[in-house]
């Protein structure tokens, strides 16, 4: 098996990585990341209803969507993931104790009473330190996992909290769980860079396992999935399945009730009521708003082309628009 220790902390690019390693290349492959602080959503969830938008955007947390299913993650550089990609791998699929074992023989090395659910997590006294997915494609399976070795648990509570009431979606949504650093159960202080050298070394030692570094050629073509693709906003929040949005916001002017059908990642259907003042009718608003695509750029450009201080006084359309998110 090749394994990789990967040093770029770019979220869009290692899932680029992922995707590519799994798509294009052959052999088995064991890769070690790590993300700048982000929000990973499952392949079928619809994003706005994972992420407290308003919260995500004033800390400028990057968004990106994974290949395999399950729900949204917090990811920070308190975070360690590991990806195994195996050929031939089918009897394999759904068996998630196999694929956590090395992350387990390092645990219970370390004095951590690390178990596997029954499901697809890792756990210590009840509590998830690592959850699990897999995906497969042409037969190569992908398993990845995220441990939490001393991830902000703040920033990870905050930046996916988001109102029930505020989306009604079709997409899959997070099953939250109790969390817990495996930093406050060990017997003695490790960094979670030193924790990150004991399991590339215990992989390491398994015969048949060495060091790969990805080729000029490779790393071209990750660069080409990261900027066509992970970087994009279609990719990670696009989201074909029709839903509703509402959201109620009280600007210096007045308060803006919001409720939106989104169809094809377009403005279906728009309905805003409220106090606020304007003189003209909102309806024509309404009905000039149907068709635009539900990306803040796309939303923003047709706000500015609109006569919209006729519609809302002392509101701004970039104020608007981040009421539409």
């Amino acid at each position: 098996m090749f394994v990789i220790d990967l040093k770029t902390t770019n979220p869009y690019v290692n899932l680029a990585t992922e995707e590519y390693l799994l798509h294009h290349k052959t052999g088995d492959f064991f890769m070690l990341w790590q993300n700048e602080p982000c929000i990973v959503v499952g392949r079928n969830q619809n994003t706005l209803a994972e992420i407290n938008h308003d919260y995500v955007t004033e800390h400028n947390i990057p968004v990106v969507r994974r290949l395999t299913g399950g729900g949204a993650v917090f990811h920070d550089l308190g975070n360690l993931n590991y990806t195994f990609i195996e050929a031939d791998a089918k009897d394999k699929f759904g068996n998630y104790a196999v694929f956590s074992t090395p992350v387990i023989e390092v645990l219970h090395a370390l004095d951590v009473p690390a178990t596997v659910s029954g499901r697809n997590d890792l756990l210590v006294h009840d509590k998830k330190i690592c959850g699990n997915a897999q995906t497969m494609f042409h037969g190569r399976m992908m398993h990845h996992g995220c441990i939490l070795f001393s991830a902000n648990v703040n920033h990870l509570t905050h930046a996916l909290k988001v109102n029930p009431l505020k989306i009604q979606s079709k997409g899959i949504a997070s099953v939250r769980s109790r969390v817990t650093n495996i930093a406050e159960h060990l017997t003695a202080p490790l960094q979670v860079g030193d924790f990150r050298r004991l399991l590339l070394e215990q992989v390491l030692s398994k015969d048949g396992n060495e060091l790969y570094e990805l080729t000029p050629q490779d790393q071209e073509a990750i660069d080409r999935l990261y900027v066509e693709k992970y970087s994009t906003y279609e990719w990670n929040f696009g989201f074909k399945k029709a839903y509703s949005f509402y959201k109620d916001t009280l600007f210096p002017a007045g308060l803006v009730n919001l409720s939106m059908d989104i169809k094809e990642d377009k403005i279906a259907a728009l309905s805003v009521k409220g106090d606020f003042f304007g003189i003209a009718d909102v309806a024509e608003f309404e009905s000039a708003m149907i068709g635009t695509a539900y990306e803040p750029t796309a939303v923003l450009h047709r706000l500015q082309t609109l006569d919209f201080s006729t519609y809302f006084a002392g509101i701004t359309p970039e104020e608007f628009c981040k009421a539409l998110f």
